[in-house]
């Protein structure tokens, strides 16, 4: 009986421990989620700008040139794609969601696309499927590390484009939904096409006061292109990163339950067995009284 209480006492000792520390990561995930979903609504307005600039430059420059439209689009000579995951686990299918959604994406397209993994999780997922990729990225552990990270992303898609031949660039990440929810979704960003040009050149100005474009308009034009490739990736890095800490801490929170639940058997048991062993004792005593003090005879002296 005290082996078995011993032990117990070992394993609620061991829950609670265990329980602590999914406490405090769940704190971590939910202190990180609202950083990331502030630093991804900052992003989409600041998007939203750029997109409104490049409408207004592309407006400007076939209004001074009619006959400057984006040539006809060609079949794609290269495809690139980045699949944003995680480098920790803990975060239940969020890996595997945004792998298969890439796959089923990726597998129809005609030519075999170059592949770079953000987090070593989906690297592994990736693996699995049996689509290697050609280079993996750390995930970055702030808001400030995306910028490295954006940039080598840009650098390894300009090292692999063709000259003069049309390239895609897929991007693939979990974007947040209300609560601890998310959903896996595929943005294209390249080539920048005739009909992306189109619905930029449809955005409405906010304001009465129609904008200009000073200076060099090629210049202009090539600095928001610039500033719209790096945001878009910036925003999708930073959504997956919301999309991550809401799914741990919806994995922590799911713990935390069972852990409690499990504290509260492995108590209510232990309470059993040590009012078990008190009865016991309880009764060894009156035994051993009864048998020290026996009781008279109640039919008297013969």
């Amino acid at each position: 009986m005290s082996e078995t209480r011993v032990i117990l006492r070992r394993k609620i000792g061991g829950a609670k421990d265990l329980q602590s520390v999914v406490q405090t990561m769940k704190t971590l995930a939910a202190s990180s989620l609202a950083q990331y979903e502030k630093s991804a609504l900052a992003l989409s307005d600041y998007l939203h700008t750029v997109e409104l600039g490049l409408g207004v430059s592309f407006r400007s420059s076939r209004s001074l040139h009619p006959s400057n439209r984006a040539p006809k689009p060609e079949p794609a000579k290269a495809i690139g794609a980045v699949v944003f995951g995680s480098d920790l686990g803990l975060v239940g299918k969020f890996n595997e969601a945004i792998t298969g959604h890439a796959l089923n994406t990726l597998t129809p397209l005609r030519l075999k696309p170059h592949v770079w993994a953000i987090g070593e999780r989906v690297q592994t997922c990736l693996l699995d499927a049996g689509h290697p990729p050609v280079g993996m990225f750390s995930v970055p552990t702030s808001i400030q590390g995306i910028t490295t990270l954006v940039s080598q992303i840009l650098r390894e898609n300009d090292l692999r484009q063709i000259p003069d031949e049309t390239s895609e660039l897929y991007l693939f990440y979990n974007r947040p939904m209300s609560g601890t929810l998310y959903e896996p979704i595929c943005q294209r960003i390249l080539p920048l096409d005739e009909a992306w040009i189109q619905s930029l050149e449809a955005l409405h100005w906010p304001t009465h006061s129609l904008p200009e474009v000073m200076g060099g308009e090629t210049e202009t034009l090539r600095a928001l292109i610039r500033e719209y490739l790096f945001v878009s990736i910036y925003r999708a890095s930073a959504e997956s990163l919301a999309s991550e800490n809401a799914s741990r801490l919806a994995a922590m929170q799911r713990a935390d339950k069972n852990i409690s639940e499990l504290l509260e058997n492995l108590n209510r048991t232990f309470h059993r067995i040590r009012q078990s062993s008190i009865d016991e004792e309880l009764f060894d005593v009156i035994s051993g009284f009864e048998a020290l003090n026996p009781p008279a005879n109640p039919m008297g002296k013969y």
